[in-house]
């Protein structure tokens, strides 16, 4: 069981739980683990997102990085996935960046990226644990000479934008119409600046909202967890499309003119048609999570696709993709990976993807969502003794509860269960095409787990 590492990094309340003392080591055992294979001084960037906490832990881990001998390049407040990138474009040999993404102003998270621009393994994410826990934090002291440098590199936000510009440039500027608007909602986070910067360098127009970051207002009620305000705002402007991004800026969701939601699988299916349509999509094959919804399954039969799923996760999709050669994957929460583009989930470019798209298809945002019907899904909680969460596999009654709603259901259904990594809770996840029949069905098998595994 690891003590500091979660799904996506650490992430804490900042400077109770995540204190300047754990970041410091953290940096230091990571440096170390990340670069002790190299036989040069290591360069590190750091990127964070709009928290009031940003500049302290950005100070702390700054401190662990020069402390070990690594030089740091601080890129200030940018998206994840331009970290990523940047990371590549720069030959550095890891990146951190400073977030928690969706969660409020007071937490606060690191996650480390290799020099491929990728998020680093649960393996070397142990191993620093385990430096960090072995007492030899002291000995990875730099003396004299031989202590890292910083220098604030700002100026880097531009080749991010410059990437967009090579990439979509010529294709938006042929399609564009004048009387297409996007609504762009930046979650008071780290896309309050680039993103402006990337539609104005592409000519989309644009109105944007929830872009002054106070360092306490990223992601409240705004923002890819809180589609209420775009939508609203969507309809009002009688705009084309709506784009929301989370904090950190890796994940998109949309709305479409009608004020109704594009969620992650409808974005992989619009993308998906689109690059095969050109020829683009390998192996004509999504990868999603095993909490997709039953609907984007049936897209992918019913269109020829492959749709293979792995656990929940970006950093599991991330892996199937690489492991097997496919260049598009996914989470229903809005992280799509474009594998030719960047190793990581991008907000503005999943946005750039579905703003051609639609351009180029010369259909409405509704339109295209269309082509995936979304089942209802219910997720209920059942609470259960911590130390036997993973018996629901071998309780006969359980099981056969399971087995005979999935009969029932006759491909028209499923039932999902997952314990929870972190809370003594055991997860049930239902969809079908009845939503109080399925929830009446997700609370009747909660209550047996419950029962059985208290």
């Amino acid at each position: 069981m690891r003590k500091y590492f979660g799904t996506d990094g650490i992430r804490r309340i900042a400077n109770t739980e995540l204190t300047p003392e754990l970041v410091y080591k953290v940096a230091k055992a990571g440096a170390y683990v990340l670069s002790k294979h190299t036989d040069h001084t290591p360069t590190i960037l750091i990127g964070r997102d709009t928290r009031i906490s940003g500049t302290l832990i950005e100070s702390a881990m700054t401190a662990g990085f020069l402390s070990y001998g690594a030089n740091v390049k601080l890129l200030g407040v940018i998206p994840t996935p331009a970290v990523a990138y940047l990371t590549r474009k720069l030959n550095a040999d890891a990146s951190v960046v400073i977030s928690a993404s969706h969660n409020t102003f007071e937490f606060n998270g690191i996650k480390f990226f290799s020099n491929k621009g990728m998020k680093i393994p649960d393996s070397l994410e142990e191993e620093i644990e385990e430096v960090m826990e072995s007492g030899k934090l002291e000995e990875l002291t730099a003396k004299n000479e031989k202590i890292g440098v910083s220098e604030y590199r700002f100026d880097l936000l531009d080749e991010y934008v410059y990437f967009f510009r090579k990439n979509f440039d010529d294709n938006i500027e042929k399609y564009m119409k004048k009387d297409f608007v996007v609504g762009i909602d930046t979650a008071n986070g780290a896309t309050s600046v680039v993103a402006e910067k990337v539609f104005k360098a592409l000519g989309i127009n644009y109105k944007i909202i929830n872009n002054k970051p106070d360092g306490i207002n990223i992601n409240e009620n705004c923002g890819s967890t809180h589609l209420e305000g775009l939508k609203k705002f969507v309809v009002e402007n009688k705009l084309s499309l709506g784009i929301a991004y989370d904090g950190d800026g890796d994940r998109c969701l949309a709305v479409d003119e009608n004020g109704n939601e594009i969620d992650g699988d409808k974005l992989l299916a619009i993308i998906s048609t689109n690059l095969r349509k050109k020829g683009k999509l390998s192996k004509d094959t999504i990868v999603a999570t095993v909490m997709s919804n039953l609907g984007l399954n049936k897209f992918a039969r019913d269109n020829g696709l492959e749709l293979l799923q792995t656990k929940v996760g970006d950093r599991y999709v991330l892996e199937e993709m690489l492991k097997n050669g496919f260049n598009l994957g996914g989470e229903q929460s809005g992280h799509v990976i474009l594998l030719d583009y960047n190793p990581t989930g991008d907000g503005i470019l999943t946005s750039l993807m579905l703003i051609q798209t639609i351009l180029e298809e010369e259909q409405k945002a509704s339109e295209l969502a269309s082509m995936v019907k979304l089942y209802p899904q219910i997720l209920v909680n059942a609470k259960v003794n911590s130390d036997k969460k993973y018996d629901y596999e071998e309780d006969k009654e359980i099981k056969d509860a399971i087995e005979k709603l999935e009969k029932e259901f006759a491909g028209n259904g499923r039932v999902l269960i997952r314990p929870s990594g972190t809370e003594p809770l055991v997860r049930v996840m239902i969809e079908g095409e009845n939503q109080e029949y399925i929830t009446k069905k997700a609370n009747e098998i909660a209550k047996l787990i419950e029962k059985k595994l208290k």
